[in-house]
C-alpha cells in the first residue's frame, strides 16, 4: 500500500501538497529536510515533461508540421483522384489484385503493435523501463492504426459502401460474411483501436491534471481541466485508476497476440502457395513487435536529442529496446528459414516453386533487401558498442522499418504475381497514385504525432517518478540507517 501511495504522491500540482501527503505516508521517517529534498527530486521531472507543452512553440516544430501537412496532402490528392476515377488508377492487374494498399495496411498495423506491448504486457510483467517510452508508443499505436484504416476502406472501390461491413440490421437484409477473414479484420482492428485509445487516454489523466494546475492561461485551464475529468489525486482517484489501468492492461494483452494473428489469417486461410502456412500467426506477431520497436526508436531518438531527455530516456532504455529488436528480428529470421523448410518438407511442387521464386525470381531484389534489413542488420545489436552508438541505433531502426515494409511486399506481391497459370503471370508495378497515397500517410502520421508532443504530456510523469530510487517508500529508511 505504501508503495502505491508513494507513487501517487509523487505528482505535484494535482490538487494536494506533496509535503502534506508524504508526511501522512510515513511521518516517522520523513523529517522536514527529507520532504524538501523529496520535492526537489521530483520537481525536475514535472518541469522537464510539462515544459515541453508549456514553452513557446519552437520554429523547428512549425517547420516539421508544415512539411508533414504538405506530405499528408499527397494522400488526400491520391484518394480524391482514386474515388473520382476508380481503382484502375492503382497498379492492380490480374493476377495481382492485392498490391500496395494491402501491403501498406499490414505495415501500419504492425507499426502499431509496440505501443500495446509496451503498455500492457510489460506493465503486467512489472518492467520499470517501459515508463519512459510507453506514452509515445501508445500514441504511435493510435496514429498508425488510423493510417492503416485508410487502405482497406478505399480498396473496396466504392468506399461509401464500407458501412456494409458493419452488421447493422436493415430493411435490405444486407449482412456481412462472417466467414471472410477481411471481416475478421474489421472486428479485430476496431477493437484494438478502441482499447488502445482508452488505455492511452486513461494513462494521461493524472498528467493532464498536472498541466491543468500549472496552466497560466484560461484556455489551457479549461482545455486540460475537461480532459482531466475532475482528477484531484485523492486516494480514491488513484485506487480506481490503478484498478482500471490493470484491467485494461489485462484486456490489451491478448489483443497484442490476436490482432496481427487475425491479419495473418487474411493470407494463411487461403490455398495460395506462399500464403497457406500455419507459421504465419506467430511469425506476423513477432514481425509486428519488431517493426513497432524500430519505429519507437526512430521517433524517440530525435526527440531525446531535441528536448534533452537524456535523464529520462537513458542508455538503459535504448539498450533494452535494441535487445527486443534483436530477439524479435531473430524470430523473424527463423520464420523465413522455416518457410523454406516447410515448403521442402511438404513436397508440394507449387509451394516449393513459390519460395524459390521469391529468392531467385523476378522479385529477388525485394527478397534480399528484406533479408538484409530484417535478419542481418539487427544482429549488430549483439555488440554493446553498437547499442551505445545512438547514431547507429537510429540508422538500424530506419533500416528495420524499410525491411518490414519489403517483407509485406514480398509476401503479398510475389505470391500473387506468379500463380498456378504461367499464362497469366505478370509483373506488378505501382502507379504514381499508389506511391502518393502511401507516402502521404507518413505525413499524416507525422502531423498527428507532432500535435501529440506539442499539446499532451509526452511521457508518463507519475509513472516515471514511481520507478526512480526515491519513489521507493523504503528509500529514506535505508538512507537514514546508513
Amino acid at each position: 500500500m505504501t508503495a502505491n501511495i508513494a507513487k501517487k504522491t509523487a505528482t505535484e500540482g494535482v490538487g494536494f501538497s506533496s509535503d502534506a501527503i508524504l508526511a501522512k505516508v510515513n511521518p516517522v521517517h520523513m523529517p522536514r529536510k527529507t520532504l524538501v529534498d523529496n520535492n526537489r527530486d521530483y520537481r525536475w521531472i514535472t518541469q522537464k515533461i510539462c515544459g515541453i507543452v508549456e514553452e513557446k512553440t519552437p520554429r523547428w516544430w512549425w517547420s516539421c508540421f508544415l512539411v508533414a501537412l504538405f506530405v499528408a496532402s499527397f494522400t488526400a490528392v491520391g484518394l480524391t483522384y482514386l474515388v473520382s476515377t476508380g481503382v484502375g488508377v492503382w497498379g492492380l492487374r490480374s493476377p495481382t489484385n492485392w498490391g500496395w494498399a494491402i501491403v501498406n495496411f499490414v505495415f501500419w498495423i504492425g507499426i502499431g503493435h509496440a505501443g500495446t506491448l509496451i503498455s500492457a504486457i510489460l506493465c503486467l510483467l512489472k518492467q520499470e523501463w517501459r515508463t519512459a517510452i510507453n506514452r509515445p508508443a501508445e500514441a504511435m499505436t493510435i496514429f498508425a492504426v488510423m493510417c492503416a484504416g485508410i487502405f482497406p476502406v478505399f480498396h473496396i472501390g466504392r468506399f461509401w459502401y464500407c458501412w456494409w461491413m458493419i452488421p447493422l440490421p436493415n430493411a435490405n437484409g444486407i449482412w456481412t460474411n462472417f466467414r471472410s477473414p477481411l471481416e475478421w479484420d474489421v472486428f479485430a482492428v476496431t477493437t484494438y483501436f478502441t482499447v488502445s485509445l482508452l488505455f492511452w487516454y486513461m494513462g494521461m489523466i493524472p498528467d493532464l491534471a498536472t498541466l491543468r494546475d500549472r496552466a497560466q492561461k484560461i484556455w489551457r485551464k479549461y482545455f486540460y481541466g475537461i480532459l482531466a475529468m475532475g482528477w484531484r489525486s485523492s486516494v480514491r482517484n488513484w485506487s480506481n485508476y490503478e484498478m482500471a489501468y490493470l484491467m485494461l492492461a489485462g484486456l490489451s494483452t491478448p489483443l497484442v497476440l490476436s490482432v496481427h494473428t487475425v491479419v495473418s489469417f487474411d493470407f494463411a486461410v487461403s490455398v495460395l502457395p506462399g500464403w497457406h502456412t500455419t507459421i504465419f500467426p506467430p511469425y506476423f506477431v513477432a514481425g509486428a513487435i519488431f517493426s513497432g520497436f524500430g519505429m519507437v526508436l526512430t521517433l524517440m531518438i530525435p526527440l531525446r536529442a531535441i528536448y534533452g531527455l537524456h535523464d529520462l530516456l537513458t542508455q538503459y532504455h535504448i539498450d533494452n529496446m535494441c535487445k527486443v529488436i534483436l530477439a524479435t528480428g531473430s524470430m523473424v529470421g527463423y520464420g523465413y528459414a522455416m518457410e523454406f523448410f516447410i515448403a521442402w518438407y511438404g513436397a508440394n511442387a507449387y509451394e516449393g516453386f513459390a519460395f524459390i521464386n521469391r529468392a531467385f525470381g523476378q522479385y529477388s531484389w525485394a527478397y534480399w533487401i528484406m533479408l538484409t534489413c530484417n535478419v542481418f542488420s539487427p544482429q549488430l545489436f549483439w555488440f554493446s558498442k553498437i547499442r551505445q552508438n545512438i547514431t547507429l541505433v537510429f540508422i538500424i531502426s530506419l533500416v528495420v522499418n524499410v525491411g518490414m515494409w519489403f517483407e509485406r511486399f514480398v509476401i503479398i506481391v510475389t505470391s500473387l504475381a506468379n500463380d498456378f497459370l504461367p499464362s497469366s503471370w505478370g509483373y506488378y508495378t505501382p502507379t504514381v497514385v499508389d506511391i502518393f497515397t502511401f507516402f502521404g500517410t507518413f505525413g499524416l502520421f507525422g502531423a498527428m504525432f507532432l500535435l501529440f508532443i506539442r499539446f499532451l504530456p509526452m511521457m508518463a510523469i507519475a509513472e516515471i517518478k514511481a520507478v526512480i530510487p526515491r519513489g521507493d517508500p523504503h528509500y529514506y529508511e535505508t538512507k537514514s540507517h546508513k
